[in-house]
């Protein structure tokens, strides 16, 4: 029972990524039609913001000691962060502490930008275009992405630490009455809970603003909300934007849980878009839905109990439970009628 409950916790952090990165993927196929399978990119500049931010806050200047000498009696040299010397010792040191929440203030115009450019500079071009053309043209941009950020960081992971206050475990035994322990990394849950707020607010942002009310009229017939008047065009390339913002802060916040590297845009793409399939092409709550469903069961078929009787199991689950969900109900679970329907 205790191997479950863990398994469970670790599939709503993995399904949190998912439901993140198959959110915004939903947002810009039901709002512009268009398949883009460079959206793992951006889940990975975002991760790639916490570590340039940590970077750039690790910035030293070297002084020489006056006290501290090395086996040759040379002064040794002493290197003192910028932020330490600018703000002082403390203040410095829980600035860089903090790096990686602090590198959404970074991420959020950062991310808005690429989505903008992104839309405006390349895949406006596409949109009357087959789906095998955008997914050409997107899987290209994605390698590029991938190649320049491989070009300027290394091939190697880069480990992101968490700050410290949220260093360490939570003992759910007590909590769950159970008699051993059950610990579970406090940054996992607190991107379980980042996760749920950012799928919440854009939620709400759809559903009682203005501006989401008429994107969401957009989505169900785009040439009638052109017709009132509304340049509807501009607002889908905002809900690019935003779309990429999630995907990036997604990035952001799993920074810590996932080493950052070159490909790991490439690793969350084709399951991210296999949620959004499963979900329900252009269904935002079914992808959501989806995602914390296939992490969870991806997370229970990696426990040695399953894999001792079904070898690999952990590997195709995925696949297995969307082979039968899209011979059973094309749509996908909470997909519109028609859709990947004849």
């Amino acid at each position: 029972m205790d191997a479950i409950i863990l398994q469970f916790l670790n599939g709503l952090d993995k399904g949190s990524a998912y439901a993140l990165i198959a959110l915004g993927l939903t947002l810009i196929f039901g709002t512009l039609g268009v398949v883009n399978f460079a959206h793992g990119a951006i889940f990975m500049i975002g991760a790639f913001c916490s570590v340039t931010l940590q970077r750039i806050l690790t910035l030293s200047s070297e002084t020489l000691s006056e006290t501290e000498k090395d086996f040759l009696g040379n002064p040794l040299k002493i290197k003192t962060p910028y932020v330490e010397s600018w703000f002082g010792p403390e203040v410095g040191a829980s600035i860089i502490d903090w790096a990686v929440p602090l590198a959404i203030l970074l991420a959020i115009p950062v991310m808005l930008f690429v989505g903008f450019v992104m839309e405006r500079g390349l895949i406006k071009h596409f949109y009357k275009r087959p789906h095998a053309d955008q997914i050409l043209v997107t899987f290209g941009l994605a390698i590029v992405l991938q190649e320049v950020i491989k070009y300027f960081y290394g091939a190697n992971p880069i480990p992101t630490p968490a700050p410290s206050a949220f260093v360490g475990s939570f003992d759910f035994g007590p909590l769950l009455g159970l008699d051993s322990s059950l610990a579970y990394p406090y940054w996992r849950l607190v991107y379980f809970g980042f996760s749920a707020l950012i799928i919440g607010a854009v939620f709400a942002f759809l559903q009682f603003t203005t501006f989401g009310m008429v994107v969401r009229a957009g989505m169900a017939d785009r040439e009638t909300v052109g017709l009132l008047g509304i340049d509807i065009d501009r607002r889908f390339t905002i809900m690019f934007g935003i779309a990429a913002a999630v995907a990036g802060l997604a990035g952001v916040m799993y920074a810590p849980i996932n080493s950052p590297n070159y490909h790991m845009g490439m690793d969350f793409l084709v399951l991210s878009f296999v949620v959004v399939v499963v979900g329900g092409m252009g269904s935002l709550p079914g992808a959501v839905l989806a995602g914390f469903m296939l992490g969870i069961l991806e997370s229970l078929a990696s426990m040695n109990e399953i894999k001792n009787i079904l070898p690999g199991i952990d590997q195709i689950i995925i696949y297995v439970v969307a082979i039968i969900i899209l011979l059973t109900r094309p749509r996908g679970l909470m997909g519109r009628k028609g859709v990947m329907e004849e």
